[in-house]
């Protein structure tokens, strides 16, 4: 059964951090890349930052490049999003997605709210 299960979510302040974490499970983690998206009521979902199945290539949305991480624990099928200097746009449901790039299985986790606010 697979599973992606975020955590980590809550209320910042602005200026605050926040690291999400993602545990998969009943899938071969390693032959997956992992992304973070987040959605926003009323807006399309956002490919916030995505990392290869080595953990070697990342990218990021213009949004959050310099603030944010992505990284990857293949020994312990984790992902994990560290966010710095968050402001109120980024308050959203952030979501862990696996996706394999040949086969093109795709999998989503329920979501974690983020909410930065004073």
């Amino acid at each position: 059964q697979v599973q992606l299960v975020e955590s980590g979510g809550g209320l910042v302040p602005p200026g605050g951090s926040l690291r999400l974490s993602c545990a998969a499970s009943g899938f071969t983690f390693t032959q997956f890349s992992m992304a973070w998206y987040r959605e926003i009521p009323r807006q399309e979902r956002e490919l916030v930052a995505v990392i290869n199945n080595g953990g070697w290539s990342t990218n990021y949305a213009d949004s959050v490049r310099g603030r944010f991480t992505i990284s990857r624990d293949n020994t312990k099928n984790m992902v994990y999003l560290q966010m710095n200097t968050l402001n109120t746009e980024d308050t959203a449901v952030y979501s862990c997605n696996a996706e394999n790039p040949y086969s093109g299985l795709r999998y989503w986790g329920q979501g974690t709210q983020v909410t930065v606010s004073s």
